[in-house]
């Protein structure tokens, strides 16, 4: 991995614990995260009390973006039903990268099991923001019981992403007709 030379330690190392531990799981050393950063142990734990720390500030660090790719705009003028689709869409594109493992946030929560964990905590509010964003569409699309859906849309969402992380499965052409099934039964606009 190359870091930009202009970057800070910090920034380095928070791109490092992103790219190796999505690619490695959670598991990645110090070692290999200093020498991917180009930083000294030392100087990790300067800019972070530890390791744990490192991943959930890496996590936090890019859940903004995940989210702004992943979730419609709020002025996108899309009906409630469309908007939720997108979401499956978008999902069923990255699943198409030779080099998609999962949704990052989910891993991080099944490879920890520690709720506690300050990296499972961030990936506990990034996930529970998305099943936010689902109740708040499915109470507006008129859904018959909206907390529901929201929990049954995160099912989709989590299993579509373990089984195409994983590699058993091609999902092309079947997240969405399934999310829409759910969203005709539910009787969403």
């Amino acid at each position: 991995m190359t870091m930009e030379a202009k970057a800070s330690p910090e920034e380095r190392l928070l791109e490092a614990a992103a790219e190796l531990s999505y690619r490695h799981g959670i598991g990645v050393g110090i070692q290999a995260l200093c020498q991917a950063a180009g930083v000294s142990k030392r100087s990790l734990y300067q800019l972070f009390e530890s390791k744990d720390e490192l991943l959930a500030a890496s996590l936090e660090r890019g859940a903004p973006a995940y989210t702004a790719w992943l979730l419609p705009s709020p002025d996108d003028g899309g009906s409630p039903r469309e908007r939720i689709l997108h979401v499956f869409e978008r999902m069923e594109t990255a699943t198409l990268a030779p080099e998609f493992q999962g949704c990052r946030y989910l891993t991080v929560q099944i490879e920890l099991k520690s709720p506690t964990h300050p990296a499972s905590r961030v990936a506990r509010g990034v996930k529970q923001a998305l099943a936010e964003f689902f109740r708040a569409e499915a109470e507006q699309g008129g859904a018959s019981d909206p907390d529901l859906l929201s929990r049954q849309l995160m099912l989709i969402f989590d299993g579509a992403s373990a089984r195409a992380g994983i590699g058993v499965d091609d999902l092309t052409g079947l997240i969405s007709p399934t999310v829409s099934a759910l969203l005709d039964a539910e009787g969403m606009r």
